[in-house]
This record gives C-alpha cells, sequence and structure tokens, in this order.
C-alpha cells in the first residue's frame, strides 16, 4: 500500500497525525523512565499506518517540519498530565537537523505549554551527519543549550564512526534493536553490545536498548550495564487515552541472570575502573594468576606465575600451556578439559619435576570457568599457590612426631594431659599396657576405674586440692594391671598458663615405683627384725652383766 504526496498534506491538513507512546523502562528498577513518541497516522481508509509507510515521503515532499511540529505539540500538551520525572523522546529526520529554525520551533512549542525542555531526548541518527556535519553540530549545539538531552539513535549500524562521539554533545547511546534480537542466539551480537554499553559507560553516556522483546533479553542486558530499555517487553506503543493506565502500573524487576549482588556492582562499575582494577589484583596478588583462553592460551598472567617457572612475562601471552608447561601439562590437560564443561576444580596439588635451575616444586592449582553474558564458557581462571615450603615444613613435622612417637613409646614413663577441670584429654601408650585398657576408655575420668578403691579417694582430693589454684601434683596411688594385679604409681604434673595468667591445661608423667616400693617395705621390714634383734641382744648382755 502506497500514499502519495497529495494524501500525505490532505492528512496533515484533517489532522489525522496523532503520537503514540512507547514506554522506556529503568532496567535495575524495572520502573517507568519515560516514553519515545512514535508518528501514526489514523487514514481514513486505511487504518493507522506507520511510520515506515510516510516520514520518506514526508522528506521528500519537505512536510517533515510539519509533521514533527504536530506530534511534538500534542505530545507537549498530553505530557501536562503525565509524572514530572518522565521523559519524552523524539526521533528528528536528518533533514531536519540541518534546519537553523528547528530550535526556535521546538522552543515555541514546549513554551506553549509549558513543557521544561529537560524533559526532552532528541534522538538523531548518524546519517544526519553524513552530508554537513558543521550544519548538524550547530543545530545539535543549540538544542543543547535549550536544555534537551542528546541521544545517538541505532548506534552501531550505517556511517558508524567514533568521530561523531567526540564532535557531538551526546547524553545517551540508544542500541539498535537488530542486536538485541541476536545476541541471545549469537555471541558476536552481544559482543557488540557489550561493546556499545562499555564505550558509553565510558564516556558517561546512559544506554538504552530497543526492541525488548523478551526477560532473557532484558536479563542480559541489564547483566551487561545497561540502564534502560524499550520494546514489547515493557509496552506496545499506544495512543494517548492508554497512558494513565501505563502509569499507574506497578514496576516489573528485571529478572537477573543467574548473577549475585557483586556481580552486578562489578558489571555496573566503569571498564577504565574495572581494568584498573584486575591490574591491581594481578599485580599483587600473592599467588599467580592467569587467564586461559578455550585453546588454552595465555591471555593475560601475573608475574608472580610467570617466576614460578623461570620464564619472562611477555614469553607466555598467545603461548598455550603445552608450550610453557610441557613437562606438567600431561597432569593437568584433563582438568583443563573438565573446566570447560563448566565444572570448577580446585585443590589440585600438582609436583613439577627438578630441573636444572631449580629443585622439585608443589603447586596448589584451581580451576574455574568464566562465562561470558549468556553463561557460555570462554575460558578458564588459574589460580596457582606455591606449596613447596609448606610440604617440606609437613614432612618436618611429620618427622618430628615420628621421633616423638618413638621417644614417647620407650619412655618408661607415662605421659599425660588432663583439662583445668582435671579430666583426661590424652594418655601415654604405657598406660594401655599397664592396664590392658584402651586409650579412649581412660579419658575422662575413666582412667579412676583402674585406681585401686583405696586410693581413688586420695586421688580425686588431690585433683579438687591443686586443680583451681595450680599447685603442682605429687601423688602416690595403684593401679591395676592387666593381670588382676597392683602396682604402685607416683603421678607429678604442673599446669600450662596463658598470657593472662589462666590455667590451659595440665602436663604431667606417671613413673612406675612398684619396685621402689616393695623395696623400701622389704627395707623397713629389714629394720624392723633388725631392731628387733639388737633389742633382744641388748637384754640378754643386761642379764650376762647382772649374773
Amino acid at each position: 500500500m502506497r500514499v502519495g504526496a497529495d494524501e500525505l498534506r490532505r492528512g496533515l491538513q484533517c489532522d489525522e497525525f496523532e503520537p503514540f507512546f512507547q514506554p522506556i523502562v529503568t532496567l535495575c528498577t524495572g520502573e517507568l523512565a519515560g516514553f519515545e513518541i512514535l508518528a501514526r497516522w489514523r487514514h481514513p481508509e486505511h487504518g493507522i499506518l506507520l511510520p515506515d509507510h510516510f516520514i520518506a515521503l514526508a522528506e521528500q515532499d519537505g512536510t517533515i517540519g510539519s509533521l514533527t511540529g504536530i506530534l511534538l505539540a500534542r505530545a507537549f500538551a498530553i505530557a501536562g498530565s503525565l509524572p514530572p520525572h518522565l521523559r519524552l523522546s523524539v526521533n528528528i529526520s536528518p533533514h531536519q537537523l540541518h534546519d537553523f529554525l528547528l530550535p526556535p520551533q521546538i522552543e515555541s512549542l514546549a513554551g506553549s505549554f509549558r513543557f521544561p525542555l529537560s524533559r526532552l531526548v532528541i534522538e538523531i541518527t548518524e546519517s544526519a551527519f553524513f552530508d554537513n556535519l558543521e550544519h548538524a553540530r550547530a543545530v545539535t549545539l543549540e538544542l543543547k543549550k535549550l536544555g534537551c538531552r542528546i541521544a545517538l539513535d541505532d548506534f552501531g549500524t550505517g556511517y558508524s564512526s567514533l568521530l561523531h562521539l567526540q564532535a557531538l554533545p551526546f547524553d545517551e547511546l540508544k542500541i539498535d534493536r537488530s542486536f538485541v534480537h541476536s545476541m541471545t542466539k549469537h555471541r558476536e551480537s552481544r559482543k557488540i553490545v557489550s561493546a556499545v554499553i562499555g564505550l558509553g559507560q565510558s564516556l558517561g553516556l546512559a544506554t538504552i536498548a530497543e526492541g525488548v522483546s523478551t526477560p532473557e533479553e532484558a536479563g542480559l542486558l541489564l547483566g551487561l550495564g545497561c540502564e534502560a530499555g524499550q520494546g514489547w517487553l515493557f509496552g506496545k506503543p499506544v495512543p494517548a487515552d492508554q497512558l494513565p493506565a501505563l502509569v499507574q502500573t506497578p514496576p516489573q524487576p528485571i529478572p537477573r541472570q543467574s548473577r549475585n549482588l557483586s556481580q552486578e556492582i562489578f558489571s555496573s562499575t566503569l571498564p577504565s575502573h574495572r581494568l584498573a582494577q584486575l591490574q591491581a589484583l594481578y599485580e599483587g596478588a600473592p599467588v599467580g594468576l592467569a587467564f586461559l583462553d578455550r585453546n588454552f592460551r595465555y591471555i593475560a598472567l601475573n608475574q608472580q606465575l610467570a617466576s614460578f617457572h623461570d620464564n619472562p612475562l611477555e614469553s607466555y601471552i598467545g603461548r598455550t600451556v603445552a608450550e610453557m608447561v610441557p613437562d606438567i601439562y600431561p597432569l593437568i590437560h584433563p582438568y583443563l578439559c573438565r573446566c570447560l564443561t563448566g565444572e570448577a576444580i580446585s585443590g589440585i596439588e600438582i609436583i613439577c619435576p627438578a630441573r636444572e635451575t631449580r629443585p622439585e616444586t608443589a603447586f596448589f592449582v584451581s580451576y574455574v570457568p568464566v562465562y561470558d553474558e549468556a553463561h557460555e564458557v570462554i575460558g578458564i581462571s588459574v589460580s596457582v599457590v606455591d606449596i613447596t615450603e609448606r610440604r617440606r615444613m609437613e614432612a618436618a613435622l611429620r618427622e618430628s612426631e615420628d621421633h616423638y612417637r618413638h621417644m614417647v613409646e620407650l619412655n618408661p614413663q607415662i605421659p599425660w594431659v588432663l583439662d583445668p577441670q582435671g579430666m583426661a584429654v590424652s594418655i601415654g601408650p604405657r598406660w594401655s599396657e599397664l592396664t590392658g585398657s584402651t586409650e579412649e576408655e581412660s579419658l575422662g575420668r575413666g582412667f579412676m576405674q583402674y585406681v585401686h578403691p583405696e586410693d581413688q579417694q586420695l586421688l580425686e582430693n588431690t585433683i579438687a586440692r591443686c586443680f583451681p589454684i595450680g599447685e603442682p601434683v605429687d601423688v602416690q596411688f595403684r593401679a591395676r594391671t592387666r593381670s588382676g594385679g597392683w602396682r604402685w604409681l607416683r603421678s607429678r604434673g604442673s599446669p600450662r598458663r596463658d598470657k593472662q595468667g589462666n590455667i590451659v591445661c595440665w602436663y604431667g608423667s606417671t613413673d612406675d615405683i612398684d619396685d621402689l616400693k616393695r623395696t623400701e617395705d622389704a627395707l623397713r621390714r629389714s629394720e624392723a627384725h633388725l631392731q628387733a634383734v639388737m633389742e633382744s641382744l641388748s637384754l640378754k648382755l643386761q642379764k650376762l652383766a647382772a649374773s
């Protein structure tokens, strides 16, 4: 269906053109930010016609200025009933951007309806600069002086040039719907959208995505840091009488693409800030860090990792893991392959064989998959910790423990550790050999069951007296042996205190003094027998002397 210039002029005279309004939504909150003004022609025969049927004709016929004036006048009048924080966006034809009468025309219309131009966003396409950049720049600056915000529409299509961003005072970048529609399916489109958003953030420009039609697209845009969006997901273009219902609709938060708060905060920062932060982390980290692509090539790494293998840092970039560490590559290759499937792997201990320049070394390695905006694995984050010294210390500790164990096993004494309440937490193996008990049976107050009944109260009294005040322990008692007999033991101990002087535990040892006790008993019996003999001999001598 085609219309001619005469039909167009008739429609303008009969006031058949009107603005429709499509919502623009803030992605992070789901709240309404404003509307884009879209032209519609209520044709008496063909119904509502879209701009594709008449905008190009209006530009050729020279009536585009009149059409824009009609749309803005009606939109400014309607805006009086809208909340004051909502902005209106309007697309200006490239032909109009070379018309120096455009800024005063817009100023006059806004003044007639008391519409503040700080609420108006002028959208222009890059094709407007192609014929005469200086004219377009002059008109744009005049609009900017009036308080209008300037948006670059359909960025990334047509005559894209960074020169335009440098030469003109833009406030917003609008991402073309073609990239938005394909970014959930094509990685290249995602990268273009990500680059546009990153460029906008770096230049301090707000980014608005057009043609958002699914929650997945909205969530992906939000994750990339896009600020606002418009499209059928948020609402189709509607006539003015439907605006009150749109304004009163509660905001619908955009579902985040399985991202946590820290990821959201990180993605919302400027790319230059993120890069600076990552560089600081890489250089300041006490561990080796690297990023590998899907072909296991080094894309980035820090000096710490390079030093682990005695290679210059720059020699790694662009080369594969197999090339840089061929001696351990067969060990780590299976882990790298698993990581590409999305599995995070941590705690892998890798032993690097000795070389001429260094001894055998040990590393603690972790591999974490790195995802893009669509949750596809694009590489591997590697962290490496040199644990060679720790392994040496662990080996020395094990050797020391072996020495201690052998000393304890060969020591005739029974070492023990009691807590401040007198509960046994450790008893040497000699106790089990003596009593036939297991260590578990003797822990706590279990050791008391092997103490002679006549000596149990003595032991309890000693603990009750000495432990609260930290008085050294020295007590003798009898313990039941595995054969059912009794042997005399002597137990001595002292408290261990913390820096505040509080008793932490008690260390002590128990000696087998049974032979000594038997010798002492035999000696006492011998002394008593000798005393009796001496007394008997003395009586006999006295009797002899008397006779």
